[in-house]
């Protein structure tokens, strides 16, 4: 299948790219910055390139895994979201319509479900969020633009019966976090894959996975996230205390830990549930939290990307 990824130079396009391809798929690869597996500089806003990509080069498919991100939003203004979030996603589903495609997926976020009430952890209980979490009150333009996005999606499948997969993937960047910085970024990660994070690896395979499986799906929205040992039953108590939940989890964590000089979180605030990632796609994330600790006991190498030196190619000398 030849395939429009967007986004190919980003973190998540150069694992997606060689796995499509290792699967047998052609990839036109497109972003605003050079990368080893893009073949087009440009933007999804400029809606005169998109329309000229699929009648060049015969596209079958598109991933749109293109966008601006939370931490851009330092860097750019809000209309530029607008432009690209949300234009640029019209511009490629219409665009996708138009040629008779019979699938899409497209990259969201788990962002867009928390509010500032969610963010600001106040209650007495962990939140425990699905995709009938609501209401949907995202907290800033990113978060916004992608739930537009969202919606996009669904009125395509509607109106044009394009079969879209949404994919709200929780964190796999391999920098350290941009607001969080009591622990060391490599401690931080293993701890939210107990809650809210996957790894760039298994982020490519859901989106394959989509890929295949949107035509007998028509449209439907599902979290992507490492599966969660906890239960909705646990949410009070992790709030108080989560070490020791995850202790009656996993009884060597905490001897683990602090032979490794890091620290079981206190607190835990939200929870993601991937439970319908694996009902729908028949999809699971590969490495959680259980392979963090095997790693641990074996003194092998941690099983997730940790780069606090990574820069968005966009972001670097060379992007355009």
């Amino acid at each position: 299948m030849r395939i429009l990824l967007t986004g190919s130079s980003g973190w998540l396009g150069r694992f997606l790219a060689p796995l499509l391809r290792a699967n047998g798929h052609s990839v036109t690869g497109l972003d605003v910055a050079p990368g080893v597996d893009t073949d087009i500089l440009g933007s999804v806003a400029d809606r005169t390139l998109i329309d000229r990509i699929f009648a060049e080069h015969g596209i079958e498919a598109v991933i749109h895994a293109g966008a601006l991100h939370k931490p851009d939003i330092v860097r750019y203004p809000a209309q530029a979201f607008i432009d690209v979030n949300v234009a640029g996603t019209l511009n490629l589903l219409e665009a996708a319509a138009k040629t008779g495609h019979d699938r899409f997926v497209f990259t969201s976020t788990t962002s867009l479900m928390i509010s500032q009430a969610i963010r600001d952890e106040a209650g007495d209980a962990a939140v425990w969020l699905d995709e009938a979490s609501g209401p949907l009150e995202p907290r800033n333009i990113y978060g916004v633009t992608k739930l537009a996005a969202e919606q996009l999606c669904r009125l395509a499948w509607l109106n044009d019966g394009l079969n879209c997969v949404v994919l709200r993937t929780s964190r796999f960047f391999p920098e350290d976090d941009d607001t969080h910085h009591a622990l060391s970024g490599e401690n931080m990660k293993a701890n939210e894959l107990l809650n809210r994070r996957l790894t760039v690896e298994d982020a490519a395979r859901a989106h394959l996975v989509a890929l295949e499986k949107a035509p007998e799906i028509g449209f439907d929205t599902c979290i992507v996230s490492a599966p969660t040992p906890f239960s909705r039953e646990d949410c009070s108590e992790l709030k108080r205390d989560a070490a020791a939940v995850i202790a009656r989890h996993f009884p060597d964590a905490p001897e683990l830990y602090r032979a490794k000089g890091w620290e079981l979180p206190r607190s835990i605030g939200r929870i993601y549930d991937a439970a319908r990632a694996e009902q729908r796609l028949g999809f699971r994330c590969e490495t959680g939290f259980a392979e963090v600790l095997d790693t641990l006991r074996g003194g092998r190498p941690l099983p997730f990307a940790h780069d606090p030196s990574y820069v968005s190619p966009k972001e670097g000398p060379a992007a355009v």
